[in-house]
């Protein structure tokens, strides 16, 4: 299946910054059952085009298919539109490819991801009751719609039309966040079915996603039904949150392990120990268990830790830095930062910058938090992560988690070599972790001690882990 996004904005070559993709080399990444190839089939100054090419293992959908015996007919697993219609696969693609330009981020142009583009997007092909389905969930949103249908057999054209379209769709003027997000949700309200379970984290990324145009699409129950597969237990509270205009959170880390990190069967049925939450508690326990007075929140987000930190009376200081604007802006709403009481807000820096540069408001600080963010960056990155953190800002202690990749055949629909999120770069196993964290100490003068975060399981550990180096 193929997705291409063309501009002609100018330079059209900014389209390479918001994607946070080289125009000049092919990148391929793996996906569930596949790989996602991207490209640049045009790329100069007065039009770009970047595609996305999805390569489906069909062979790896059958061995990986864990449905009844005897579903549907005989051969429904060897003879079927997986490979070739845009589905749910298509979506988890987009959002492995471009989380960043999704979540409105980009480093080199800050700028740019409010910037309004001419857009042309191609898919080919996607699965639709008629060509009026197709037009009912664009043109909404302000899409010119073009539509291609394709006959079940070009040699028996009395076969009439399958259900399967070309479909072509323009927009003025628009964000390319908001044109991914279009196409994360409707992709798979189109195909109508979903390569995982369905459970209250799909719930969440539908508001997450949805948050901004959702509520006042005009099929907006038809879309929440059909992406949540018709689960009543889902669709009917998700609904009434999108009515009362409730959003989930749009960049919560708590959801990471849903996408792509599917649950099981039993796990889709009963509530998930929240992860996230677990390790920022622990994280502010070990900073009050070492009486750390000033502390650095690094990838601080929307100030989740910072608001466990806020109410332990010996951090006296709390530096939070984030790499994007967005963030600490939602940090200081969430932490009502301009309501705070003088004394309180004095407590408090949210301040952009990146743990990828030096930078010299990091020093003098007792302690360090970093809490799920080194597998967000490039592993050939981690030595200049490395010089910022532990060589020139040097904190009394640093605490770092991250998730364990041997817990991860713990999910059943989770492919080998494929990471819980999209946007991970890697996940280490308990042994690489370790590797590293005793190599960072060794060299710049800290002691570690590394230790389980969440329920253990034999052989595997626990699904994430937490290092807390010390001077």
């Amino acid at each position: 299946m193929l997705l291409t996004i063309t501009t002609t904005h100018q330079p059209a070559t900014d389209l390479g910054y918001l994607l946070h993709k080289n125009p000049a080399r092919l990148q391929t990444l793996d996906i569930a059952y596949g790989q996602a190839h991207i490209f640049y089939p045009e790329a100069t100054a007065e039009r770009c085009t970047a595609a996305l090419l999805l390569d489906i293992d069909p062979i790896a959908l059958v061995r990986n298919h864990h449905g009844p015996a005897g579903e549907g007919f005989a051969l429904e697993q060897y003879v079927n539109d997986r490979p070739y219609a845009a589905s749910s696969f298509l979506s988890t693609a987009l959002s492995k490819a471009f989380n960043t330009a999704m979540n409105g981020t980009c480093k080199d142009r800050p700028e740019l991801p409010e910037t309004l583009l001419p857009l042309e997007v191609l898919v080919a092909v996607v699965p639709a009751a008629n060509a009026e389905q197709l037009r009912g969930l664009f043109a909404p949103l302000g899409y010119e719609v073009q539509t291609e249908a394709h006959p079940l057999d070009p040699t028996m054209p009395a076969w009439g039309e399958s259900r399967y379209f070309t479909l072509r769709l323009r927009h003025p003027a628009l964000r390319l966040r908001d044109l991914l997000s279009h196409l994360y949700v409707l992709i798979p309200v189109l195909d109508n079915d979903k390569h995982y379970w369905i459970n209250e984290a799909e719930a969440e990324k539908l508001l997450h996603r949805g948050a901004a145009w959702l509520p006042a699409h005009p099929d907006r129950e038809f879309i929440t039904r059909r992406y949540l597969l018709g689960l009543a237990e889902y669709v009917n509270p998700t609904l009434r949150r999108l009515l009362a205009g409730d959003q989930a959170d749009p960049t919560d880390p708590a959801a990471e392990e849903a996408l792509p990190d599917e649950p099981t069967v039993a796990e889709a049925r009963t509530p998930r120990q929240n992860l996230h939450d677990l390790r920022l508690d622990r994280a502010a326990e070990v900073i009050r268990e070492l009486g750390a007075r000033r502390v650095l929140d690094l990838g601080c987000g929307e100030g989740k830790l910072v608001r466990r930190l806020l109410q332990q009376p010996q951090v006296e200081h709390i530096l939070a830095l984030d790499v994007s604007w967005r963030e600490l802006e939602r940090a200081a709403q969430r932490l009502h930062l301009a309501e705070m009481p003088p004394r309180q807000r004095e407590r408090l820096t949210l301040a952009q910058g990146s743990v990828l540069y030096h930078d010299p408001r990091l020093a003098g600080y007792d302690a360090a938090a970093v809490v799920e963010v080194i597998e967000h960056l490039d592993e050939s990155r981690l030595a200049s992560f490395e010089q910022v953190v532990f060589a020139r800002a040097r904190p009394g202690a640093v605490l770092v988690t991250t998730p364990n990749a041997d817990y991860n055949q713990r999910y059943e629909t989770l492919s080998a070599g494929q990471f819980r999120h999209a946007d991970h770069r890697f996940e280490w196993t308990q042994s690489q972790f370790r590797e590293w964290a005793e190599g960072v100490a060794a060299r710049h003068g800290y002691r570690v001690r590394i230790e389980p975060l969440g329920p253990q399981a034999p052989e595997v550990g626990a699904p994430s882990q937490l290092a807390v180096f010390e001077q």
